[in-house]
């Protein structure tokens, strides 16, 4: 099968993963879905944008419908606290609710297709970076599509999904500038998609920063020091587009809130604060709670956070990544020198736009307690890209053989703790004597299975993805 074949095959079960998602999750079971529909309702009744008034985020009825599962008897109506966001995704989404009468599943069925627009984006970035290894390409857009809280929050309604697409194209174009030398005629568009990000989600305005970093890094050279200033503002004009909204917003809650984020942060009464988890907790403690949680609502931790997969599942997840992580770090020295300038200043700028979603979601949880992962999904093409290359490093012959040495010292630790203690971890002593073998049978093989194998980890995946509707959601999310 062809590379192309290949992507259109997994956008396919990348859509039919997200319809089945959208079809069995109960109504109002994805993180703030209620408030992001209540958006969508306002602008077609009323046919004007919301304003975020105090009430809007009802704590004390918020958690009790939430407790009681979103019963029927209990309305969403006043669940409102979304109403500051920017306003593309729900002008886009106002239509379908209009046409269906409102349906909750037309509108995540929206947000399953621009999900396969981020697949598709994710594909075509590393495709760009590493066109002599389409297996990267293949594996980064698996990643995107198959993490299963991914697939999950992709087939819910919500703006996350056109965030991303969004900053996948930015990203993609940047590349692509990179790749042509900052042609002056097309520097104005990565700017089209810094105004949408603009009027889409905050989490986007990470692209603003990106392309003045690079432009000052990168085609600040390309140009003489008379052109430099005054190409920078011709390739800004798109963003004229998005003054408006944040003129509004001045208007509205203050000259000094052109974000709506302090009008949010002033009505979110009841919302847990993280310096009221340390004082009860400690530092070491919301550390843990911070990290764990982080961990495993970024692979699948379902519903409001409610239903977690199967620690075993963490487990076997936490393995495959610090197996990536090793591949990765083996890669490093040698791969970076190796790589064309073109190929590291993409991946510098993969590497930046990761650190900054990241930082934004450690800026949030110094205010809020908010350890979802899922934050992270902005970032999850560089986190793929990372992911595949570190995997398909990881099984070469020198890597995998060192891997499988340190798994082993490990499991011995683990032995000779139990032995002294008398405290046996035996899923995590059965977890790393797994490892061990996978490592030590890996080598003996032939390198011409590298590609099935490094394939089989994102069919897994897959399935893992696929299991989950019918393993956690349905059964423990309906009413």
């Amino acid at each position: 099968m062809g590379h192309k074949a290949s992507l259109l095959t997994l956008i396919a079960a990348f859509l039919v993963l997200g319809t089945i998602y959208a079809s069995l999750t109960p109504p109002w079971q994805a993180p703030d879905e209620p408030a992001h529909y209540n958006y969508i309702a306002f602008l077609v009744r009323e046919g004007r944008l919301p304003v975020l008034r105090m009430g809007d985020y009802p704590h004390s009825y918020l958690e009790e419908i939430k407790s009681r599962r979103f019963p029927p008897n209990m309305s969403i109506e006043p669940i409102r606290y979304e109403f500051h966001q920017p306003p593309l995704y729900y002008v886009l989404a106002a239509p379908i609710y209009a046409i269906t009468g409102g349906s909750l599943l037309a509108l995540r069925l929206f947000s399953v297709a621009i999900g396969a627009g981020v697949v598709a984006i994710a594909f075509l970035i590393a495709r760009e970076l590493f066109p002599e290894a389409p297996e990267l390409a293949l594996g980064t857009a698996s990643f995107v599509a198959f993490v299963p809280m991914h697939t999950a929050m992709s087939a819910s309604v919500n703006n996350d999904s056109l965030a991303e697409l969004i900053i996948g194209l930015f990203l993609l174009e940047m590349v692509r500038l990179f790749k042509r030398s900052w042609p002056e005629e097309a520097l104005w568009k990565p700017s089209v998609f810094i105004a949408l990000g603009f009027l889409t989600k905050t989490t986007a305005y990470i692209t603003f920063a990106l392309y003045l970093i690079f432009f000052g890094l990168s085609a600040w050279r390309c140009f003489p020091p008379g052109k430099r200033l005054r190409l920078l503002a011709f390739s800004l004009w798109p963003l004229l587009f998005s003054l408006p909204w944040f003129a509004r917003n001045m208007a509205v809650y203050g000259l000094t809130d052109p974000f709506g984020l302090a009008r949010h942060d002033s009505i979110v009464v009841g919302q847990p604060r993280t310096y009221q988890w340390l004082e009860t907790m400690g530092a070491s403690g919301l550390l843990k709670a911070f990290l764990l949680t982080s961990f495993r609502s970024f692979w699948g931790q379902f519903g409001w956070m409610a239903v977690p997969m199967d620690e075993r599942v963490y487990g076997l997840l936490a393995l495959a990544c610090l197996f990536a992580l090793w591949g990765f770090l083996h890669w490093l020295p040698q791969g970076w020198r190796a790589l064309k300038d073109v190929q590291r200043l993409g991946l510098i700028l993969l590497a930046l736009s990761l650190s900054l979603t990241a930082l934004s979601f450690l800026w949030y949880n110094l205010k809020f307690v908010q350890h979802q992962g899922r934050y992270l999904f902005p970032a999850l093409t560089p986190l793929g890209l990372g992911f595949s290359l570190g995997l398909r490093e990881g099984l070469k012959r020198k890597a995998i053989v060192t891997a499988g040495l340190i798994l082993a010292l490990g499991a011995l630790a683990l032995v000779v703790k139990g032995l002294i203690t008398g405290d046996w971890n035996r899923f995590s002593l059965a977890l790393v004597l797994a490892g061990t073998a996978f490592c030590v049978v890996k080598a003996s093989i032939p390198e011409k299975w590298d590609k099935l194998i490094f394939a089989l980890f994102f069919f897994g995946l897959a399935i893992l993805s696929a299991l989950c509707p019918f393993v956690y959601i349905k059964p423990y999310l309906n009413p």
